[in-house]
């Protein structure tokens, strides 16, 4: 939003300056203009730059959590294989407890 803001800002300063202003005034409403897009360019791009930390942070987080989980489960399951319950998965053999027939 406040991209757009700078970019209409900057195209009334300049649709104002053509139609009211002196050479000059014109010159320095348009370098004004063109600081105001560049900087409008420079928020863009940090704002860029937040988001994808964010994004990367939260990822992250889902990474450490999901291998918590992995972990939890994977225990869970060499403990039921060692107790010998059926259709546990041994994780140090990927090797399947059979079912009791």
């Amino acid at each position: 939003m406040r991209i757009r803001t700078l970019t209409i800002a900057a195209a009334s300063v300049l649709a104002l300056g053509a139609a009211a202003c002196t050479q000059a005034e014109q010159n320095k409403a348009e370098a004004n203009a063109e600081a105001a897009g560049d900087k409008a360019a420079d928020v863009a791009a940090q704002t860029g730059e937040v988001v994808e930390s964010g994004a990367m942070k939260a990822a992250q987080a889902v990474e450490e959590g999901a291998g918590k989980v992995a972990d939890k489960l994977e225990d869970k399951q060499a403990e039921a294989a060692a107790e010998g319950r059926p259709g546990a998965v041994d994780p140090a053999t990927d090797t399947r407890v059979p079912a009791k027939n």
